[in-house]
């Protein structure tokens, strides 16, 4: 009898019945490839570790006063988990190789062993280079275990004996099932060995961390498969040539989405970063054109960031735009918006944007600061050293209010700005602010004039 196969896409992990040059769900060109069902794909094969049948309960009989969350001993990290590690979730840590996804896992184990049994698996490095790694993070406890293995039977066995209250997978691409004949690191492998960790995770309550590499695209390599099925997905970004790096949450089943960490890599491992404000500020240029300071919300902590425009003569006819750390089609919009609204030639020109720091602005806050680095680096005049400006900025030019403006401002003031442009619609609620002087506009010709006079 012939063995059932199906096709993957290599690049997002979509199923099809039949091969096709191109992955209808990803778009990706030659990604389709053959694999065999595995035999323990099937329905009644065992459970990991030996585990009972889970029995359904009446949920207003489920108890939840105990806690359940536990502090991983990084306040950024326990920021972006909402409060801490949940036990018996699991939680993908993906980024790109060399980010440091290894270092955070191993220094937050030296805060955790004090009163938590860790168990830590590495396919990708022996014993030793993990002891020599964890003696230069000056990571040392009796329970941290350490296990270099790829089999996940093997894996499972150990969890059994040694029964850890967390287990840290590095990385998912390195497991691999034996029932299975694909290769580790394949879309079938990555997606059993996933979801017998969720099944782990879920019956004996054990905390499992799984390192997952990304591929060029930024998306977990191979599969994609993976964000579905865990309970949380972090992403380590950062320039491997930089020392900053910015953890973010994609997906988290147990607090917001939207909160980000930011870490500095030192020699002797992650070192965090209470006020990013003044990480992503240090080394502002004074009274130079084409840059502008605005806030943002990442989750409920509001950070100033610096957006950087240079505007030159177009050298060929269809003049060049690139946008790095903000989305190239607003920039587009706001350039348009600039010409038509603000009576500023600059479609003509070539035009780079660039928000300091490895930050993405993803929210409109940052249209109005990026509005005036534009008109400041056309002009070539300075809108001065301690601006900043936040809002909102539509098509016909008018400046919209923003949420959590207070909180925004607040921020504004303690890093020593002078004066901050705010759309006028907020202006008669928040009053007078003590040490910042509040510039009101309705549209981006108000806003063009306010930095003329400043």
């Amino acid at each position: 009898m012939r063995a059932k196969t199906v096709f993957y896409c290599t690049e997002c992990g979509n199923e099809t019945a039949k091969w096709a040059g191109r992955c209808l769900k990803c778009g990706a060109w030659n990604t389709i490839t053959e694999q065999v069902v595995p035999k323990s794909a099937s329905a009644g094969k065992s459970r990991p570790g030996g585990m009972a049948r889970a029995k359904a309960h009446p949920v207003t009989e489920l108890d939840v006063s105990e806690e359940l969350r536990f502090a991983t001993g990084m306040g950024e990290l326990d920021r972006v988990l909402g409060g801490g590690a949940v036990k018996g979730s699991l939680v993908l840590v993906g980024g790109a190789p060399g980010i440091g996804k290894s270092t955070l896992m191993l220094q937050i184990c030296g805060k955790m062993a004090e009163s938590s049994r860790i168990l830590y698996v590495s396919g990708e490095e022996s014993p030793r280079q993990l002891k020599m790694r964890a003696e230069r993070l000056h990571v040392a406890s009796g329970n941290l275990l350490v296990l270099a293995e790829t089999c996940l039977g093997d894996v499972l066995r150990s969890v059994e004996e040694e029964q850890p209250d967390i287990l840290i997978i590095d990385s998912i691409q390195t497991l691999y099932q034996e029932e299975s004949d694909s290769p580790a690191g394949s879309v079938s492998q990555v997606k059993e060995c996933t979801m017998t960790l969720m099944q782990l995770a879920k019956g004996q309550g054990t905390t499992v961390f799984v390192i997952g590499h990304v591929n060029k695209e930024g998306s977990i390599a191979g599969p994609k498969v993976l964000e579905h099925m865990v309970d949380c997905v972090l992403y380590f970004e950062g320039d491997q040539h930089m020392t900053y790096r910015i953890l973010r949450a994609a997906k988290n089943r147990f607090g917001a989405t939207n909160e980000i960490g930011v870490f500095e890599m030192q020699s002797e491992g992650l070192v965090e970063v209470p006020n990013p404000s003044e990480m992503l500020l240090a080394g502002r240029p004074a009274d130079a054109p084409g840059t502008c300071v605005t806030c943002v919300m990442e989750g409920a902590r509001p950070v100033l960031a610096e957006v950087q425009a240079l505007l030159a003569p177009a050298g060929q006819s269809l003049p060049r735009r690139n946008s790095n750390g903000f989305d190239y089609n607003r920039a587009a919009m706001l350039m348009a918006v600039l010409e038509k609204r603000g009576a500023l030639k600059v479609l003509g020109c070539d035009a780079f944007i660039n928000v300091i720091g490895g930050l993405t602005l993803d929210e409109p806050a940052a249209d109005l600061a990026t509005i005036l680095a534009l008109a400041s680096s056309y002009l070539d005049r300075s809108i001065g050293s301690r601006v900043a400006a936040i809002g909102e900025v539509g098509l016909t030019g008018e400046v919209r209010s923003v949420s959590h403006l207070g909180q925004r401002l607040s921020e504004v003031e303690r890093l020593g700005f002078e004066t901050c442009i705010i759309p006028k619609q907020y202006a008669d609620r928040l009053g007078k602010a003590e040490g910042l002087r509040l510039i009101p506009v309705q549209n981006i010709g108000e806003a063009l004039r306010a930095i003329a006079r400043s």
